[in-house]
């Protein structure tokens, strides 16, 4: 396995680019069997996360990552685990939304797919 942060890094600068320019383009990171859990509601399946995503009522987003955290998620397959805090501006909105995400990574062929994805606002 490469280092873990660097790949965590690269993974989480391309998801959230991904996501602010078109989240339509997000699909190809999930499989049929990813499970997306957004704010306690889970969506399994590439086509339902996907659709899921698009759906979201905002026409613009910009992620800010605070914190990136990342951890080896198996001693037998070089998966990984991500934990992100940052802060998403909506619309044309000032009012930073805090939030935190967190992705299991799984390897195939040349690349990672996510297994898991876990997002939440965070209210204080």
């Amino acid at each position: 396995m490469g280092d873990i942060n660097a790949i965590a890094k690269q993974f989480t600068d391309f998801y959230y680019q991904t996501f602010d320019a078109d989240r339509s383009q997000l699909s190809a990171l999930y499989r049929d069997m990813s499970m997306l859990t957004w704010e306690n509601n889970p969506i399994q399946g590439a086509k339902d996360i996907t659709e899921k995503l698009v759906s979201l009522p905002f026409e613009k987003v910009q992620h800010r990552v605070l914190t990136l955290d990342a951890q080896p998620a198996s001693a037998s397959v070089a998966a990984i685990l991500v934990l992100v805090t940052g802060q998403l501006l909506v619309d044309d909105g000032q009012n930073v939304l805090p939030y935190s995400q967190m992705f299991h990574l799984v390897p195939e062929g040349q690349g990672y797919f996510v297994q898991n994805d876990v997002f939440r606002l965070v209210y204080g």
